[in-house]
């Protein structure tokens, strides 16, 4: 493979399948909100973990109601991203439904500047596409590797991306600092990738 050629492969298959996503009707993408939410948990979640989510922007699966569900029937705690700049990682602040948002650096919704900071148990992911490796395709700005590379030799976490059925695709041309996922949640799936 020539230098650039996984970056232009990857900015491919971004298009192709943003462009997917986006066919999907606001009817299609809340029943598939609400089906991500009513799958049972594939993980054990002990009162009071960090489930960190993310504000829903463009056509991305919207993880407010799973992360509802996990605070009302776990007691989990939850936190929503903060851009800090380009090329950084992310940060996460406290979040609880009731909860305003205020808009962030690139004016995505986040949790206001006193809203406590937390480290993440369980961090879900949105992504423009994903293969049965494990492999996302995120949107080029390399925020989540970042943030995957900097919680990795911070403490233990899980990370489960969250998706549409038809954002799986054959493969990600994957590259050596490319994260794997823990698991992808679909409208009809849960797919484990630890032992892949």
């Amino acid at each position: 493979m020539t230098p650039g050629s996984s970056d232009n492969d990857k900015a491919t298959l971004r298009i192709a399948a943003l462009a997917l996503r986006a066919e999907l009707s606001g009817t299609q993408r809340r029943a598939a909100a609400q089906a991500v939410a009513s799958h049972v948990f594939p993980l054990p979640i002990i009162r009071g973990s960090i489930i960190a989510g993310y504000s829903p922007i463009r056509s991305e699966i919207d993880p407010f109601p799973l992360m509802r569900q996990l605070a009302a029937t776990h007691g989990a705690r939850l936190a929503l991203p903060v851009v800090v700049a380009r090329n950084e990682p992310l940060l996460f602040r406290q979040w609880s439904p009731a909860d305003a948002l205020v808009p962030g650096e690139m004016g995505i919704p986040e949790p206001p500047m006193e809203a406590p900071e937390l480290l993440p148990d369980i961090l879900l992911v949105p992504l423009a596409a994903f293969d049965r490796a494990g492999h996302r395709i995120g949107y080029g700005a390399g925020h989540y590797d970042r943030t995957f590379a900097l919680l990795r030799v911070t403490k233990p976490f899980i990370a489960i991306g969250l998706a549409f059925d038809l954002q799986e695709i054959e493969a990600v041309p994957a590259q050596p600092h490319d994260v794997k996922l823990d698991y992808v949640l679909t409208e009809t799936r849960v797919i484990d990738f630890r032992s892949i």
